[in-house]
C-alpha cells in the first residue's frame, strides 16, 4: 500500500512484556521466541539446563527479575503497573516497554537491543541523546548544501578562465607543431646542400657524422627518428 512507513513502528516492541519475553528479545532470539516461551511456560527465568546454547537467555532474565525484587524496575499485573513491593502472581508479572528502556538506559547504557532502542539511537554514543543527534544532522545537511552551492559557484567563475587556458594550450601546441615543422625543413634544406639523399639509407650516418664533426655528435638512432619525420613536415608547410 503507497505511503505506509515501515519505520512507523517496531515489530519486536510491544506494550508491556514477561520478562523472559524482555530477555528472549534482548538476546536477539525473537525468531526462536516461540519455542522459548513453550519450554520455561509460566517460569520467570529458564532453567539452567534449558538453553544451553544461549547462556546469556538466562542471564538477562535474572537481571531484569532482580531490577523488579530491588525496586529499579516497575513492574506491574498485566500491563497495569503496580505498586512496589505488590505481589503479582508469576506468570502474570509483566514490565512496561517505556520502564524497560529507561532502566537499561540507566544500568546497561552499552546495550542497546533493537526492540526498545531505534538505528538512530543504536549508533549515537550514549553521551549524545536522539535529539542531540539529529541537531548533528541538520547542521550537517546544512554545511553540505553549503559546500554544494559553493562549489557551484566557483565552477561558474572559473569556467571563463579554464576556456582561456584551454585555448592558450591548444594555440602552444600548435605554436610548438609549427616550430618543429620550420627546424625539420631547415634541416631538409641543410642535407640537400650537402648532397645528402634522405631517401638513401646511408642518409643516418652521413648526418650524425656531421654532428660529430662539429664537436656535437648526435646518435644514429636520434637522427633516424629526426630525419623520418621531414616528409610529414614538408608536406603540411606544402599545403599550408
Amino acid at each position: 500500500m503507497s505511503g505506509y512507513d515501515t519505520k512507523s513502528c517496531n515489530a519486536l516492541e510491544k506494550p508491556y512484556y514477561r520478562p523472559i519475553e524482555a530477555a528472549l528479545r534482548w538476546c536477539g532470539l525473537i525468531e526462536q521466541e516461540a519455542l522459548i516461551l513453550t519450554t520455561v511456560g509460566n517460569d520467570l527465568v529458564p532453567g539452567p539446563a534449558m538453553f544451553p546454547r544461549w547462556p546469556c537467555l538466562r542471564a538477562n532474565a535474572e537481571r531484569i527479575l532482580e531490577a523488579t525484587l530491588n525496586n529499579e524496575l516497575p513492574y506491574g499485573r498485566d500491563g497495569r503497573t503496580v505498586s512496589a513491593g505488590d505481589q503479582v502472581a508469576k506468570h502474570r508479572i509483566t514490565i512496561r516497554h517505556s520502564d524497560l528502556k529507561s532502566w537499561m538506559e540507566s544500568f546497561y547504557p552499552g546495550q542497546k537491543p533493537a526492540f526498545l532502542f531505534d538505528e538512530i539511537e543504536r549508533t549515537t554514543h550514549t553521551a549524545i541523546n536522539a535529539d542531540s543527534f539529529r541537531a548533528l544532522q541538520v547542521e550537517r545537511d546544512a554545511l553540505k548544501a553549503r559546500i554544494e552551492k559553493a562549489e557551484t559557484a566557483w565552477k561558474e567563475q572559473a569556467a571563463p578562465a579554464i576556456k582561456e587556458l584551454e585555448a592558450l594550450k591548444k594555440n602552444a601546441s600548435q605554436l610548438a607543431t609549427t616550430e618543429r615543422n620550420t627546424l625539420l625543413i631547415i634541416i631538409a634544406s641543410l642535407c640537400k646542400y650537402s648532397e645528402i639523399d634522405l631517401n638513401e639509407r646511408s642518409a643516418t650516418t652521413n648526418v650524425a657524422q656531421r654532428t660529430h664533426d662539429i664537436g656535437t655528435p648526435v646518435s644514429d638512432d636520434t637522427v633516424r627518428k629526426v630525419l623520418s619525420q621531414i616528409p610529414d613536415a614538408l608536406a603540411t608547410r606544402k599545403k599550408a
